[in-house]
């Protein structure tokens, strides 16, 4: 069965893909961007494939009008995928940037779902809610703790809404990507280094960078797009199925064990001669 679906932040990476392809399964998408110089690439790619059913604008979630605009829109699905995200250590990271992702990623994201909910509730609509959250949603990463709060955040808030909006008959469901190869990761590592100064802060960029690099050299950290913008594909538009989707497999099996340890996790402290040992200079 066909439907209407909103997509926010479809200028780049999954959205784009998962647009387009839901739009050739025959579907009608509102594919929505931040900025306007990325409407009319999409407009003219919509075209290059005949996908007439593909209609792009404009949805900057930070302008008020723009979301009051969609909000008169008409459909039935509205997926929640637009984010941001900052990295470095949660200690030392300025926090007007924290405040700044919630607002993104949570803040402006429900006020949006709210007023679709309350326009929905009120005409007695079916429909469906879908947030883009992360596999960073279900556990924490170092120097990756203020991204992934902001998912935990959208957990806890689809969950809630999942309970509360069953008696009206509106659907919610969550998307949990692995580290998946789009881009976003990669610049959203970048975002730590305008801000972490070798004078100022005691984590040091060299080594903050390493550890960034170390993980996007593993698979785990280079994972195939197209994988999770298939399934996504399939996802989105589906009346039924899971309320969480992690992809990969192998990520969900991964998550799995993690929570299961966290309640065995200690909070002991290093001893003093363990301290000593790790801080003398090694010896070549």
């Amino acid at each position: 069965m066909s439907k209407t679906i909103l997509v926010t932040g479809a200028g780049s990476g999954f959205g784009e893909g998962a647009a387009i392809g839901m739009a050739r399964d025959g579907h009608n998408v509102i594919a929505t961007v931040q900025v306007s110089p990325q409407v009319m690439p999409l407009r003219r790619k919509a075209a290059e494939l005949g996908l007439h059913n593909l209609r792009v604008e404009r949805l900057d979630l930070t302008d008020p009008y723009d979301i009051e605009q969609a909000v008169g829109w008409d459909f039935d699905v509205l997926w929640n995928n637009a984010g941001q995200g900052e990295s470095g250590p949660v200690w030392e990271i300025p926090i007007d940037l924290v405040r700044r992702n919630y607002e993104i990623n949570v803040f402006l994201p429900l006020i949006l779902t709210q007023k679709v909910v309350q326009k929905w509730v009120a005409q007695k609509r079916r429909g469906k809610l879908v947030f883009t959250s992360s596999m960073g949603g279900l556990f924490t990463p170092a120097n990756w703790g203020t991204y992934v709060s902001t998912k935990h955040a959208l957990e806890a808030i689809a969950e809630a809404l999942q309970q509360e909006l069953r008696p009206h008959g509106i659907l919610v469901q969550t998307i949990n990507p692995g580290a998946y190869y789009t881009g976003y990761n990669e610049t959203m590592a970048d975002n730590a280094f305008r801000w972490l100064d070798d004078s100022k802060n005691v984590t040091k960029r060299a080594d903050l960078r390493k550890g960034f690099d170390d993980f996007f050299a593993t698979p785990e950290g280079r994972l195939d797009p197209q994988e999770m913008i298939d399934r996504m594909i399939e996802l989105v538009p589906a009346d039924t199925g899971k309320f969480r989707n992690v992809v990969p497999k192998a990520i969900e099996d991964m998550l799995k064990i993690h929570q299961q340890q966290a309640w065995e996790n200690r909070i002991e402290l290093e001893s003093p001669l363990v301290a000593e040992i790790r801080a003398e200079p090694r010896q070549a």
